[in-house]
C-alpha cells in the first residue's frame, strides 16, 4: 500500500510517521511518498522518517519528491497537509486583522479567509493530479480551513474527507483523566470545523458530562479553554477552544496585541526541529514535536484511512456533507460530526436538535464559508468583502472594507487574479 503526503516537508510529518510505525497492523503501508516543493526541508524530514521507520522495524520505504505526479501515482490514499505561503503567510493572517480590532487567527475570521483564498486553488490543482494518477485514492484533508477546503474538494467531485484533531484531543483528554482506554469514551461532538461543542461525553455509553462540569475538572477544562466555568456549566457543553474567539473576542484581541504570534513561536520551534531532524543519531520523534500542534492527528489519520480501506464501519468524527443531518443547513454544507466510516465513505450519524444559541452561530458561519469558497474559486474584491461582512468576527462594513484592501495587498503574491 502506498500513501502520499502532500506537504511532506512539514516539521509535523514525523508525528505522522510515528503513527504509521506504531499502528502498522491497522495500516500495512509499503511506501510513503513525501511531496514538497521545498527540497532542503523535504530531505531533512525524509531522512528523519527513514530512520524512525528503520528504528521501529517497519519495512516501508520513503520517497521524497517535489513532483506531485511522482508522489501520488498509484497511491491508495493521499493526505493533504500543505501550507501555502508557509509560516510567513500565517504570521500575516494572525497579525493583520489586529490592525482593525479583529481576532488574528489562521483558520477563522479574516486570517482564515486569507488562508482559504491562498489554499483552495492549490488544493484543487493537486487533487486533479490525484484524480488522474490515483483515481481510486481517498483524499484525507488536514489542510486548514478544513471545512472550506473539504467542501471545495467535494464540490469538485473528489473522494475526500476532512479531518481535525479537536475531537480526538478531547477524547484522549477525558480517557487520560478517567484512567480508561480511549475506546471507552465517545463524544456528542457537533458543529462545523473549528466551531464545535461537546454536548455529551459518554463513558461506556453513559453521559458523564454534567458531573464532569460540576466537579473541579470542569473548572480545569474552563481554565484550559480560557473561558469562565460558569459559562460552561450554564450551557452544559464544552466548546472547542476556537469558540473563545467568539465568546471572548475583545479579550483575545487585547491578549494577541501584547504577545508574539503563534506563527512566530512555531517558526522558532520549526528551526529547532529541523536541526534535530538533521542529526543522524535522532531516530524517534523529539519531545519538542508535542508542542508543535496537531496532537493525535496521526492516530486519527491512521484510523480514518484504515476504516476507509478496510470497510470497518466504525464511528469517527470527520468533516462530511451535511445531507440533512443539521436541517437548518444546506445539504451541501460540510459539518463536523461523528460518522460511520466504511469503503463507501463516511455517513454522518443523526443528531438531536440544536438550540438556537448553537444553530444560529453554525448557520451564520456556514453562510460565510459558502461566500469564502466563492471568493477562493472566482476571486474579486467584492466577493472577499462580502465574505468578511458575513463573518461574525468581522461583520461591520467599514472594517470589512479596510480588511479587504489589507488582506489582498498582503496576499497578492499568492492571488494571481489580483494583478489582472
Amino acid at each position: 500500500m502506498k500513501l502520499a503526503v502532500v506537504g511532506g516537508g512539514s516539521t509535523y510529518t514525523p508525528e505522522l510517521i510515528d503513527g504509521f510505525a506504531r499502528l502498522r497492523d491497522e495500516l500495512p503501508v509499503s511506501e510513503i511518498a513525501l511531496i514538497d516543493p521545498d527540497i532542503s526541508r523535504l530531505e531533512l524530514v525524509a531522512g528523519m522518517a527513514r530512520r524512525m521507520l528503520a528504528h521501529a522495524g517497519h519495512p516501508a520505504s520513503v520517497l521524497a519528491t517535489s513532483s506531485v505526479e511522482e508522489g501520488v501515482a498509484g497511491a491508495t490514499a493521499v493526505l493533504f497537509q500543505l501550507r501555502v505561503g508557509g509560516q510567513a503567510a500565517r504570521n500575516v493572517d494572525e497579525t493583520l486583522p489586529l490592525r482593525c480590532g479583529c481576532v488574528g487567527q489562521e483558520t477563522t475570521g479574516a486570517g482564515g479567509l486569507a488562508k482559504a483564498l491562498r489554499t483552495v486553488p492549490v488544493v484543487l490543482e493537486i487533487a486533479e493530479v490525484v484524480r488522474r494518477l490515483a483515481p481510486q485514492a481517498w483524499i484525507v484533508d488536514f489542510t486548514n480551513p478544513v471545512g472550506i477546503v473539504t467542501r471545495a474538494l467535494l464540490d469538485a467531485g473528489h473522494r475526500a474527507i476532512g479531518l481535525c484533531n479537536v475531537a480526538i484531543g478531547f477524547q484522549r483528554h477525558f480517557a487520560a483523566a478517567l484512567g480508561v482506554d480511549p475506546s471507552h469514551i465517545s463524544l456528542g461532538h457537533v458543529g462545523l470545523n473549528h466551531l464545535t461543542w461537546e454536548r455529551a461525553v459518554y463513558l461506556d455509553g453513559q453521559d458523564i458530562l454534567p458531573e464532569v462540569l460540576a466537579s473541579d475538572r470542569g473548572q480545569e477544562i474552563a481554565g484550559n479553554l480560557g473561558l469562565r466555568v460558569e459559562l460552561l456549566r450554564r450551557l452544559g457543553v464544552i466548546p472547542s477552544y476556537y469558540l473563545r474567539y467568539f465568546y471572548a473576542h475583545d479579550v483575545v484581541v487585547e491578549e494577541q496585541r501584547t504577545k508574539p504570534s503563534r506563527a512566530a513561536e512555531v517558526a522558532e520551534m520549526e528551526a529547532r526541529l529541523l536541526e534535530m531532524y538533521a542529526d543522524p543519531a535522532v531516530v524517534t520523534k523529539p519531545e519538542l514535536l508535542s508542542e508543535r500542534g496537531g496532537a493525535f492527528y496521526s492516530e486519527a489519520a491512521v484510523a480514518l484511512i484504515a476504516s476507509l480501506l478496510g470497510d470497518r464501519g466504525d464511528i469517527q468524527v470527520v468533516n462530511v456533507r451535511n445531507n440533512g443531518t443539521l436541517p437548518f443547513l444546506d445539504d451541501d454544507a460540510v459539518i463536523e460530526v461523528p460518522a460511520r466510516v466504511g469503503a463507501a465513505g463516511a455517513v454522518p450519524l443523526p443528531q438531536k436538535p440544536l438550540a438556537p444559541l448553537y444553530s444560529g452561530l453554525i448557520a451564520h458561519v456556514s453562510a460565510y464559508e459558502s461566500l469564502a469558497l466563492e471568493a477562493a474559486l472566482h476571486g474579486g474584491a467584492d466577493r472577499v468583502r462580502d465574505a468578511l461582512l458575513a463573518h461574525p468576527l468581522v461583520g461591520q462594513d467599514a472594517i470589512a472594507e479596510e480588511l479587504t484592501g489589507l488582506l489582498l495587498e498582503a496576499n497578492r503574491a499568492h492571488l494571481p487574479w489580483t494583478v489582472r
